[in-house]
Order: C-alpha cells, then structure tokens, then sequence
C-alpha cells in the first residue's frame, strides 16, 4: 500500500498556470501506476491523466489534452501535473491515485490522496 499526499492547488485567472505535486510514501512508489482525477462540485470523479509506473506511456482526457502534463520522479517518490492554459471549467477538488493497473476508472486506482482545490477564476 502507498500513502499519497497532494499540495499545489490554490486560485489562478483564467489562462494562468498551477503544477499540482503528489508525495508518496513506501519504498513501492515506482511499481504503482499513478493517476490525477478531478471532482467539480455535483459532479462525479472524471479521469485527467495517468502515467506508467516508470514513467514511459501517459494518457489524457480530451478536455486537457495539450494543456496538462503528467509526469513523475520515482527517485522522490513524486508525481506532477502541470496545468497550463486553465479554464474556469478545470475548476474542481484534484485527487492522485496509485494502483497496479493504470486507465481511466477511478476504480483502478486503490490509493488515494485527501485531494487539493483549484480555483480557476478572475
């Protein structure tokens, strides 16, 4: 199991930029697949982007596509997204997740962290 802990949310204007990190406990990390998910207000938990365990294949939602990037640093145990180019509808609680098998179900995902918001408003 993999502890998870996320930090960088915050307010931002329309257009600006944030890079979410994910700290992760245990000496595992680099054999987990990790995920970023957003949950919007009334919304459900929708998928933003996953990475393999090393790093070498990422995947994103259509709606961020271009403008996040995932990334990650098993050295320090860290996952990244960094938001470019926001929209007041990325606006949303942002949750990394880390499992065995990677992909766009929340449900692949075991482990999660308690979540950071962004704010995307002028």
């Amino acid at each position: 199991q993999v502890q998870l802990v996320e930090s960088g949310g915050g307010l931002v204007q329309p257009g600006g930029s944030l890079r979410l990190s994910c700290a992760a406990s245990g000496r595992t990390f680099s054999t987990y697949y990790m995920g970023w998910f957003r949950e919007a207000p009334g919304k459900e938990r929708e998928f933003v982007a996953y990475i393999t365990n090393r790093g070498g294949i990422t995947l994103y939602a259509d709606s961020v596509k271009g403008r996040f990037t995932i990334s990650r640093d098993n050295a320090r145990n860290a996952g990244y997204l960094q938001m470019n180019s926001l929209k007041s509808e990325d606006t949303a609680i942002y949750y990394c997740g880390a499992g065995r098998t990677g992909g766009r179900s929340a449900l692949s995902y075991p482990n999660w962290g308690q979540g950071t918001q962004v704010t995307v408003s002028s």
